[in-house]
This record gives structure tokens, sequence and C-alpha cells, in this order.
């Protein structure tokens, strides 16, 4: 089979997964916090899946009445080396109805002029970027040598410029290689290059390919301190409850600086800030958007 769920996804809500490698894992990447097994980075995508059949499964899905808001395509790996992918994607938007569809992608697939066309046809597109410095990447990512960071970077640019749907960037923090100021502000650079919708920021969380370790959720808040050019969701592993309190000033002078996602405010504000953020927005001092399936406020 190559549709599963729909599962709750914490990033982009109810979504129906249609793997595009179930029966190995093919990547152009062997990152270090993959929960596979490692194995080799590839250029291209061998174990092809039954085209006919996955469509057959996705029309099968509606037929069931099943409740989600995304379908999303991803992998045992990369789901961009699937090389009838702008076709697939077509297929899809035939019969999509009013659900939006996502790619988890590392973001390798804007290096290819025929894939970058692909993506294009999406409604929502996630890429990864794991660290600006070439080093710190191929640490991390493992990806074929065959790939240059700053052109991805460059090229990710151009395809947000060019892209009419919802982009969103992903960081995972690896302790002891991207965790620290110098790397979050290189990534804050890239950023502001790109300019994705909203930037995701997580860490390890299941066992990974190698012996490597996440990093505390006060160290991803802390990290997510240096992105200031874009708004930022933070995927805690322990949400913990602060109830903190703020006034009308402090709430704006916050709101104003950065974007925070609903999630965000309701682990950390007290409900009596809660109640004054309600009057702010009742006021339209404050501004909900919805950022990629992801609700945050700024003022």
């Amino acid at each position: 089979m190559y549709i599963f769920g729909p599962i709750n996804s914490r990033r982009f809500g109810l979504s129906l997964g249609i793997d595009l490698s179930p029966g190995v894992k093919q990547c152009n990447y062997d990152c270090v916090y993959c929960e596979l097994s490692a194995k080799k980075a590839l250029s291209t995508a061998k174990d092809l899946l039954d085209f006919d059949e996955l469509i057959k499964e996705l029309k099968q899905a509606f037929e069931k009445g099943l409740e989600f808001d995304f379908i999303t395509l991803t992998a045992n790996g990369e789901p961009s080396l699937y090389p009838r992918l702008q076709e697939l994607i077509l297929a899809i938007k035939k019969i999509k109805k009013d659900k939006k569809l996502l790619i988890l992608s590392n973001g390798s697939a804007v290096l290819d002029k025929d894939k970058f066309k692909a993506l294009l046809d999406l409604d929502v597109v996630k890429f990864s970027l794991d660290s600006a410095f070439p080093k710190t990447f191929f640490r991390i990512d493992k990806a074929l040598k065959s790939i240059n960071l700053e052109l991805m970077i460059e090229k990710m640019s151009e395809f947000s410029f060019a892209f009419k749907g919802e982009l969103v960037m992903e960081v995972l923090v690896v302790k002891g290689l991207n965790d620290n100021e110098k790397e979050f502000k290189a990534l804050n650079e890239a950023f502001k290059k790109i300019r994705p919708k909203r930037v995701d920021i997580s860490t390890i969380d299941r066992p990974p390919a190698y012996p490597v370790k996440g990093v505390s959720d006060e160290s991803l808040t802390h990290l997510a301190s240096f992105i200031d050019s874009v708004a930022v969701y933070i995927a805690r592993r322990k949400p913990i409850k602060q109830n903190l309190d703020f006034n009308e000033a402090e709430l704006l002078k916050m709101l104003s600086l950065r974007a925070l996602s609903k999630e965000e405010l309701h682990l950390r504000f007290s409900k009596k800030t809660a109640f004054l953020l309600d009057d702010l927005l009742n006021k339209k001092l404050v501004k909900a958007e919805n950022l990629a399936g992801l609700v945050f406020y700024k003022a």
C-alpha cells in the first residue's frame, strides 16, 4: 500500500500520506538523525512504485469519506527522487478537491529544473535546511558531494519568489553540530534570502541512524531567538506550561518583534494574558494569520 493515515501532524493538521518509496530507503542524503537505517546516498530512485495503483488507492480514500486537510507526498527517503513526480502531482490535483497538496522534501529538488518546475504546482512545500555552512551541512546530512549548498540556498530563494503556495523551512538541531549561535545567525541570513512563510525548529525525538543526540526544549527556544527574519514554530518534545503574565505594552512589543504560534502562546501565557490577547485581536491591534496550517499572532 502507498497510502497511509490520516494522521494528526503537529505542523500540518490532519494528513493523508503517500509514500513514494514504501519498499526501501532511497535518498540523496543519509542524515545522521534519520530514523531509518543508515544507507549510502543515491542520486536516483530505483525501486519504483506502481503509478496507476497509487492513484487508485487515493481515489478509494476519497470514496471512503476520510477526513483530512492535506495530502502529503513523503517517502522512505526523498520523495522528489520519484521520476514521475510532475505527472503524479498533476494527476493528484485533478482529484484532490479542496485538500491541500504538500511535499516533505530535503530541498535538493530545486537544483533540478524539472523538479523545480514540478514543485511549483503544489499548495505547500516543506524544505529542510540544517545548516548554512557546507562543512556542517555535510556532517549532518551526509548528502551527495555533488550537492552545492550555496547554490541550493540561491535556488530555494528563486523557488520562493516563483511559488504561489506556502513555503515552510525546517531545521533539525543535532547536539554538538548545529546547536550554536553562529549556525543560527547564518541560517537567519539564509532565511532572509529564501523568505519562507515560517520556519520549524525541532530536534531528535526518535532513535537515529547514527550515534547523535538531540537538544533540550530550552535550547531550541534559545536558538530560535536568533531567527528574526520569519515566524518560527518550535516543535517541543515535552511542552511545559509557564503561565507568564504580560501587560498590553509588553505583549504588543513582543508580537511586533516576532510572530508567535498559537501553540507557543498557549504554553507561555497565563489566562489573564490570553484574555488580553483576545481583546487586542478584537481591537485589531494584533492579527492572526494561518501560515501553512499553523496559526501565528503578529502585532
